[in-house]
């Protein structure tokens, strides 16, 4: 049930539905993993706080002002860059009413104390991106997926692969400039009037490419993950609907699969991780200093550097904490997807049914009208 005209049906569904159906993904997913990052962030800041913590992460030693945090917050769908100064405009994070013993008992103190709101502390401003890009990537996939399939007339297994990363790479290329513009706002408080006095000096400085600052580590790990995740989630869920003698894949079958293929591509991609998460480091310095851009060094070199310091294994620094965020968190939103574009194809067939019979009925009616005319008109 394909068509390839403008806003009908690809796939059983609409465009608008597969935004729908994303979107309702992105913040089930968001939900979920939210708190389990909120709750490293506390460790994180109880183990360094501000009392302690002198220009450690976000400012050169040699530069003494006012004390800086930088951390990354994931809500599951993107990494977001937070610059707090003095704890400032970070006092969920900061603002610690007991000591925690680990991460259990972090989860129970947080909502004893601080009530059960505190885990999802931080969260919508990060969604206000963080949806609109997992609905654009989502369904873009989907869109460049199928009409591959139409134009090809094929059901290579390349053309997975090849559809994440067109999509992940646009996706990347319309938030970046968003993401760079939030980090502005939230590191300098400026009003939405001085921030486009901000924007509009750094485009007359830099030239319009200096608005896609941190695109590059970004486009680096983002694309290979989304083509990764993409071709190993089509041959896992095939593979597990076959193993199952099942027609179509079952929420649990989309969750396995999101899981197993979120896992490999987070592994494979985690160097690139590491060094995307020193770049976004680099722009919290920038921003909070409120100084020129370095040049920065290529990410190749950059690769190197940390390989020269740390060994092979300072490129996988992490891989335990980004496979627990990762492989839930592509679970979750597959499968919530999957669920959510079946919800709308069952919907579909059903009105397309309910057309059917009205037709049907109507024909019927027409043909016993126009049969008991053609009566009257012989007796006449």
């Amino acid at each position: 049930m394909t068509e390839n005209s403008s806003g009908k049906m690809q796939g059983g569904i609409t465009p608008m539905q597969q935004m729908l159906a994303s979107g309702t993904g992105a913040l089930f997913t968001s939900l979920f993993v939210t708190p389990l990052d909120v709750v490293k962030i506390r460790l994180q800041a109880q183990r360094t706080p501000f009392s302690k913590v002198f220009s450690v992460q976000c400012m050169p030693w040699s530069i003494q002002q006012p004390k800086w945090k930088c951390f990354l917050y994931c809500n599951g769908l993107m990494d977001h860059l937070y610059v707090c100064q003095n704890g400032n405009s970070c006092t969920a994070w900061y603002k610690t009413p007991t000591r925690f013993t680990g991460t259990l008992d972090a989860f129970v103190k947080i909502i004893r104390y601080e009530g059960i709101r505190s885990l999802w502390s931080g969260l919508p401003p990060t969604l206000v991106m963080a949806v609109p890009a997992t609905v654009i990537y989502f369904t873009s996939y989907d869109q460049l997926r199928d009409l591959l399939r139409a134009k090809l007339d094929s059901q290579a297994r390349y053309i997975p692969l090849v559809a994440g990363a067109v999509a992940r790479l646009g996706a990347v290329t319309v938030i970046s400039p968003l993401e760079l513009i939030r980090t502005k706002m939230q590191s300098r408080q400026l009003s939405y009037r001085e921030l486009r006095v901000c924007i509009q000096s750094a485009v007359a400085q830099d030239g319009w490419f200096s608005l896609w600052r941190g695109w590059g580590p970004t486009v680096l790990r983002d694309v290979p993950f989304s083509a990764l995740y993409w071709y190993n989630y089509e041959l896992v869920k095939d593979w597990l609907c076959t193993r199952f003698c099942l027609t179509e894949a079952t929420f649990m079958v989309s969750f396995a699969a999101g899981a197993i293929s979120g896992t490999v591509a987070a592994i494979l991609t985690l160097p690139f991780d590491v060094v995307k998460t020193q770049r976004q480091i680099q722009l919290g310095d920038m921003e909070t200093l409120q100084v020129a851009t370095p040049r920065s060094s290529s990410t190749w070199l950059l690769m190197q550097k940390i390989r020269a310091e740390s060994g092979t294994r300072g490129l996988f620094a992490g891989f335990l904490p980004r496979v627990i965020k990762v492989a839930p968190a592509c679970a979750i939103m597959i499968s919530t997807y999957e669920f959510g574009k079946a919800f709308f194809q069952k919907m579909n067939q059903e009105r397309q049914l309910d057309n059917v019979e009205r037709s049907s009925i109507f024909q019927t009616d027409q043909s016993h009208i126009g049969g008991r005319e053609k009566g009257h008109i012989s007796e006449d």
